[in-house]
């Protein structure tokens, strides 16, 4: 009798339990992903009646996006310029978590050098006086593991052995503050246009062009 009215609590707590856990709301992410995306190189065409853009080739980027959450001066200044994002690495993953990913259909041209179609793992090298954008051939984890060395998790275990690319970014300020980390194609034209990171008062931009 006794067994029966223990099991009886245990299955009902059991049932008490799942109650509250399929009540609360799911649990976001601290630094939620983030898609930046755009097309070059087509053309609006006439179609029975409309227009309908032809021949473009996808440029994306994927990363996750911290949040300020009341901080402030996040980059720092003077000798630890840089050093709070970047978490002890040689270089910031741009963004959060994964190692930020940059896909592109088409050759690009930054900095009058020449990246080619294909996917890339990017980071950004922080100095106050100027940052650079790096693409490199590294592999992204997708899940950390930090017994894979082939891979990375965000920038951790970076070397520039891998650089595919490097481009110098034009630092600004923003007339707002951007609370969280946003990655954006801005300027755009036909064949071009220039990348954008934005995080609280600071941006900073590469141009870029279709190649061939």
């Amino acid at each position: 009798m006794r067994r029966r009215i223990w099991l009886l609590a245990v299955g009902l707590t059991v049932i008490a339990v799942a109650g509250i856990l399929a009540q609360a709301p799911p649990r976001k992410p601290a630094s939620p992903a983030g898609t930046a995306a755009t097309q070059i190189g087509g053309k609006y065409v006439p179609v029975q009646g409309y227009q309908r853009y032809e021949g473009g080739k996808w440029i994306e980027v994927t990363y996750s996006r911290p949040i300020k959450r009341g901080r402030q001066n996040l980059f720092g200044s003077g000798a630890d310029y840089g050093k709070a994002v970047s978490d002890g690495s040689a270089v910031w993953r741009a963004g959060a978590n994964q190692t930020t990913r940059l896909k592109t259909e088409i050759p690009l041209v930054l900095d009058g050098k020449t990246l080619p179609a294909g996917e890339y793992s990017v980071f950004v090298e922080l100095k106050e006086t100027g940052w650079t954008l790096i693409l490199s051939s590294w592999p992204a984890q997708e899940k950390y593991d930090p017994n894979n060395k082939a891979a990375l998790w965000g920038s951790y275990g970076y070397t520039p052995d891998k650089d595919v690319l490097r481009a110098a970014m034009k630092l600004d300020t923003l007339p707002f503050s951007m609370d969280q980390f946003t990655i954006a194609f801005i300027d755009m034209t036909a064949d071009g246009g220039k990348l954008a990171m934005m995080w609280d008062k600071t941006v900073a931009t590469v141009s870029f062009k279709a190649g061939t």
